[in-house]
């Protein structure tokens, strides 16, 4: 059977993704509405029966707003770290406190649902805990790493291993730095444990491109700071340099924030 994936949304205002099989799935993040999520789900025909799953990458308001809804009034587990769930805990922001759906992992320790192996490795960001995901299907390995404050080794390494890339690119620098925010919010931004911008993306991405790699999906686009067609832009050149064809052996698109995408077949 193929992997499909579907963007939900992705971006400041809410994320969450779905990965899986015909007959089943997970999703990454709980950060809009339940009944959003049903409804997305539903119009792509996936039912929310189907969802074995819920991971978290961190505590951030946009990651974890129906995470309560899901996991106790739905009955699906909600897998993060222990730092991660102590965070929402404490969060304002969740629809309904966790319990018996909560689950607690360990970075670099693999979870499997049916045929999914899931791993979560640390993400630079500045949460109570942060991760990124990498899922195995047969020989197709999707990797999601949103919010990340900079590449360091092991986000590097997951993302080495991927034929399916989830990567943030947030900001343009020069929009970011010529725009409105105040200069505490830029800091914060840009200091290491906030976002990637697209330059940082595209050079990455670009010096260490492996050729198993065959999808990639920009997530998180700033509203003010950003754009789709920029954002790929960014990265396409920075291909075109190391000489690397984009298009047909590796496709390189923009996921809308608060739009879903298209249902992608894998392969």
């Amino acid at each position: 059977m193929v992997l499909r994936f579907l963007s939900l949304a992705s971006g400041s205002s809410g994320n969450c993704y779905y990965v899986g099989t015909p007959e089943y799935g997970i999703l990454f993040d709980a950060g809009i509405a339940c009944r959003s999520i049903k409804k997305i789900l539903r119009d792509n025909g996936i039912e929310l029966e189907q969802v074995m799953a819920v991971f978290i990458t961190h505590d951030h308001a946009d990651h974890i707003k129906s995470v309560g809804s899901l996991g106790e009034k739905c009955g699906i587990p909600v897998y993060a770290t222990q730092a991660v769930h102590e965070g929402i805990d404490g969060s304002r922001f969740i629809d309904e406190p966790l319990a018996t759906s909560r689950r607690i992992i360990r970075k670099d320790e693999p979870v499997v649902i049916r045929d999914l192996i899931i791993t979560a490795f640390e993400v630079p960001h500045d949460a109570t805990d942060c991760v990124g995901y990498r899922l195995q299907y047969g020989e197709d390995t999707l990797v999601l790493a949103t919010d990340v404050g900079h590449i360091n080794h092991t986000v590097g390494k997951y993302i080495g291993v991927a034929n399916h890339l989830i990567l943030e690119a947030n900001y343009d620098r020069e929009m970011l730095m010529n725009g409105r925010y105040p200069k505490f919010l830029k800091e914060r931004i840009t200091n290491g444990s906030g976002h990637l911008c697209n330059t940082e993306t595209a050079e990455f991405l670009a010096t260490n491109f492996h050729s198993h790699l065959r999808n990639i999906w920009l997530c998180h686009l700033s509203r003010d700071n950003n754009h789709p067609e920029l954002a790929c832009k960014t990265v396409e050149t920075a291909f075109g340099r190391q000489g690397i064809p984009t298009g047909k052996n590796v496709k390189i698109m923009a996921l809308k924030r608060n739009t879903p995408s298209e249902l992608y077949i894998l392969n």
